[in-house]
């Protein structure tokens, strides 16, 4: 890749890309939403920038640096927005969902799961039906309300609404994002995701991005070495942020050139 100014990237988390660049063995693990893609009213209308998904692909060509995605997105619903490279790694449903290779075995409920989700999207299908301009999405280990694109005060009360009754349903994690109130039948989370694909691919350093609550569960995994990047405002544990999707795709973009450098010195 061509040289890119810096000028968008903070001058902290440049030396720390700068610092990272050199390791043995690079993990760089992403968010889709909010991170490599803008937020957009309807889910299913995201698309990564061009200048972040050139610069996972640069990324993912280089010797000894994987890259994955960890989502809360179920991972049909991932493959289809983000369209990744054959060797990104997968993670969805907030770790519920694993890929890490065509071997990579399916998602299986037991009874008591299946049973709890199927009570867990009665409650969702009910409250959407009330709540004009919610949204029900499916996955496979659970059920989301979506409240984007509903009035504000319209999904204040399908969420309290939702979540009354899906307290009253054992087996449940319950979790709140932007926007949306999110089920599972599986205790997962993208933290888990960190350290399973850490040792998977044996990286010997980290890099996370991500914008959203559900992401603290992975910053609050990363060492010392690491690096973590909050996408947006927010309280956070990582230790560096920018402000958007598309300063992010800069940082991406000179951390894939600063990588390549590297490993032709």
């Amino acid at each position: 890749m061509t040289e890119r100014s810096p000028g968008a990237v903070p001058a902290e988390l440049r030396a720390a890309l700068e610092d990272l660049a050199g390791t043995e063995t690079l993990l760089v693990a992403l968010d889709f939403d909010g991170v490599l893609a803008p937020i957009v009213p309807r889910a299913e209308d995201a698309r990564p920038l061009p200048a972040s998904a050139a610069a996972v692909a640069a990324l993912a060509e280089l010797p000894r640096t994987s890259t994955a995605l960890i989502s809360g997105r179920a991972l049909a619903s991932l493959r289809a927005v983000a369209s990744p490279d054959r060797r990104t790694l997968l993670i969805g449903s907030h770790g519920g969902e694993v890929f890490t290779g065509p071997d990579s075995p399916p998602l299986v409920l037991d009874e008591p799961q299946q049973r709890a989700l199927a009570a867990a999207t009665a409650v969702v299908e009910k409250v959407v039906a009330a709540h004009p301009g919610t949204r029900l999405e499916a996955k496979p280990a659970g059920v989301v309300l979506h409240t984007r694109t509903a009035a504000d005060e319209v999904a204040a009360a399908a969420t309290e609404q939702a979540r009354a009754a899906l307290q009253q349903i054992s087996g449940l994690q319950i979790s709140d994002g932007k926007r949306v109130l999110e089920t599972s039948v599986l205790s997962a989370d993208k933290g888990q995701g960190i350290d399973l694909l850490r040792t998977f691919t044996g990286a010997t350093t980290v890099i996370f991005a991500g914008d959203d609550v559900t992401d603290e569960h992975a910053f609050a995994v990363l060492r010392d070495t690491d690096v973590g990047i909050k996408v947006g405002p927010g309280t956070t544990a990582a230790q560096f942020r920018v402000e958007s999707p598309q300063a992010f795709a800069a940082a991406l973009a000179l951390l894939a050139d600063l990588r390549a450098a590297a490993l032709q010195a």
